[in-house]
């Protein structure tokens, strides 16, 4: 019986399974990173493990490094969470031969659906529908030319190993096929330690529908029901949710019975997900077998919220030989739940990952119906070494418009400071009239790009700015140095003062005077239009101003937090973040200047040019990884290549110039 449990793994997914070890009365290890030493995962264990290094090729995938600190530690289990090393069957079997106990799929479970090509072989045997598809062989562009005719265009060149959108392009005619199958392989290599692609036939705007299967080594294999997971960008989910809507009862048991019957075709043990693409565009439903991650998933709160099971320890009573809880006909699922994936990332900029200082993260709302699952906390760092996935939060209610109106306002609640992350983005999304409707597809964000700028409403935006104004000026005039002089940059009382606001591209320019009679009122001017605001509550504490102030008969609460130069208003609307504007204008930074900048720290990974080389506007001139991601760095204007301030490997920084252009 397992009596001390290691997590190989970080973050988020860390914490959830220390969470149900506790609650079990096992101890549990984390082994971690050097830039994951102060996340919360690592002191909520009962022993920590130093892995060394920087990077997961250092540390999360070296398997005698994980094997060394279960000895180290005398853990006598491993449970992989999700990604790194959670599909790899190599490591499943080291841990074996190790005498420990694997929680997880046996190495012939992951072997079999280890790689994709394979899994669509097994599952179209096990009579499953799969798309038409052929493996990208050898290194002769005319074979992979061939293979594309065969499938048909438009096609999707996928990665063979691994999941989470990496090594994946999508192809629509025959000029863009070399460059989309160089570009997969070397993302898959990298990412998967394996350079295999296939080709598939690519849909449009399919939705994305698995089902959670387990199995235990007594022969049972049941599902749990299906989650939608169709709302994605760079093609990972970003909204998972349960039931889907759009499967009747009928359908859901078609797909079901594929899911089980793929599982026992394969003598399955532990938590799996079938996963399919289901297209009705048509008018007549389909289905179709995409893979089977052989894990737990990042979504199975989805199902748990449902099912009132715990996965985890599901897991962990499995690897310990017991048979499944529930029989298929005891299962039962109550109310709907919907999942966001809270990331570092700014959808306003392509969904590029962000990253730095995490000044605040704090929950506004909590109690039954809500979960969230952290892998960070006040005063963590977002580092490019990892994914960007700072969180996930998990609303359930008995419909599913209740669950949307619940998760949206608890992230709206949320206060995150000092990284921009996609909350603003993902309540845009669950307060969407076509989400609402049910209208999710796999081409969601594309088709919603209104959605990208999404924020406050105008009079949330006035309270914010008016709270920024007073608590900023009020903090002046309390100084010891400046409280004779009036607030605002005139020093003449009679005149208004004015302060300009900067919030991304966006200035905002307040005129305001204090009442000569009523202290707690101040009048502002945006915009050449009046705003008479009154203070109803203004109290500073050593982090915050917290504020009630008065619009037109309407009041709004808004907390106003500073660090630096930045302020951050945060309100039961949302969140704004502004900058004073200098007065004067500074000299300039200096920007780099004559060809494309890094747009994030990373590695580079590919240099498409040579010196001498002309390019036109949108040619790729270098490619980095950085954050798991590929980024493809195009030339802006046409020119000739003077100089390249990079090569392959380099580690280079943010807005460090890499190719000069004359």
């Amino acid at each position: 019986m397992i009596r001390t449990l290691l997590v190989a793994n970080r973050g988020e997914i860390a914490s959830r399974i220390f969470r149900t070890c506790r609650m079990m009365g096992l101890r549990t290890v984390a082994v971690y990173a050097a830039p994951d030493a102060t996340l919360p995962f690592v002191r909520e264990a009962d022993i920590a493990v130093a892995l060394g290094g920087s990077s997961a090729t250092e540390s999360y995938l070296v398997v005698e490094k994980i094997l060394d600190a279960a000895r180290r530690s005398g853990a006598d289990a491993i449970h992989p969470g999700f990604g790194f090393l959670s599909e790899n069957a190599s490591f499943a079997q080291a841990v074996i031969d190790a005498g420990l106990t694997w929680v997880g799929p046996t190495p012939a479970n992951i072997t079999a659906m280890g790689t994709k090509v394979e899994a669509k072989v097994l599952a179209a045997s096990a009579g499953v529908p799969v798309l038409p598809s052929a493996v990208a062989e050898g290194d002769d562009p005319a074979g992979w030319a061939a293979a594309a005719t065969s499938v048909g265009y438009p096609v999707l060149v996928k990665a063979s190993s691994g999941g989470g959108g990496r090594g994946m392009r999508i192809v629509t005619a025959a000029a863009s096929l070399i460059e989309a199958v160089t570009g997969a392989r070397r993302e898959a290599l990298a990412s998967f330690g394996d350079a295999t692609v296939f080709l598939e036939r690519y849909l449009p705007a399919p939705r994305h529908i698995e089902f959670q299967v387990f199995g235990d080594t007594h022969g049972n294999v049941i599902h749990l029901g299906e989650r939608e997971c169709s709302v994605q960008r760079r093609h990972q989910k970003i909204v998972e949710e349960a039931p889907s809507p759009v499967l009747g009862e009928e359908m859901r048991e078609l797909m079901a019975g594929a899911a089980v019957g793929l599982a026992r075709a394969i003598g399955y043990v532990g938590a799996g997900t079938v996963e399919f693409l289901y297209d009705d565009s048509g008018g007549t439903p389909e289905f179709f077998f995409l893979e089977m991650n052989t894990r737990l998933q990042v979504e199975h709160p989805v199902t748990e919220f449902l099912t009132g099971s715990d996965l985890v320890q599901w897991q962990i009573d499995v690897a310990n030989g017991l048979p499944l809880p529930l029989r298929q006909d005891q299962v039962e699922r109550r109310g709907h739940a919907i999942e966001v994936r809270l990331y570092a990332e700014d959808p306003t900029n392509g969904f590029l990952p962000t990253f730095g200082h995490l000044h605040t993260y704090e929950i506004g709302r909590s109690g039954p119906g809500l979960r969230y699952e952290h892998g960070v906390e006040s005063g963590s760092d977002v580092t490019t070494f990892f994914d960007p996935m700072l969180a996930k939060v998990v609303a359930h209610a008995p419909t599913r418009l209740a669950a949307a109106s619940r998760l949206a306002d608890a992230l709206s609640a949320m206060a995150i400071h000092g990284v921009t992350v996609n909350r603003d983005y993902l309540v845009a999304v669950l307060s969407d009239a076509d989400f609402l409707a049910g209208a999710t597809t796999t081409a969601f964000v594309d088709a919603h790009p209104g959605l990208l700028t999404a924020g406050v409403s105008p009079a949330d935006e006035l309270a914010h700015v008016a709270a920024v104004v007073v608590a900023s000026a009020r903090s002046r005039h309390a100084s010891d140095l400046w409280s004779f002089a009036p607030t605002g940059w005139r020093n003449v009382p009679s005149q208004r003062h004015e302060m300009t606001l900067r919030s991304g591209e966006r200035s905002v320019r307040v005129d305001f005077e204090w009442s000569s009679a009523r202290p707690d009122q101040v009048r502002l001017m945006i915009d050449e239009i009046d705003h008479p605001v009154g203070i109803v509550r203004h109290e500073r504490t050593h982090d915050a101003d917290e504020l009630t102030l008065d619009l037109g008969a309407i009041t709004r609460s808004v907390r106003v937090s500073s660090k630096c130069d930045l302020m951050w208003a945060n309100s039961a609307a949302g969140q704004t973040a502004w900058s004073l504007e200098p007065r004067f204008t500074p000299p300039a930074a200096g920007a780099a200047a004559g060809g494309p900048i890094a747009p994030v720290p990373g590695r580079v990974v590919a240099v498409h040019v040579v010196e001498g080389q002309p390019v036109v506007a949108g040619d790729a001139l270098v490619t980095m990884e950085a954050m798991k991601m590929e980024h493809r760095i195009e030339a802006d204007v046409d020119g000739v290549v003077t100089e390249l301030r990079c090569a392959v490997g380099d580690q280079v920084d943010a807005h460090q110039l890499l190719v000069v252009l004359g």
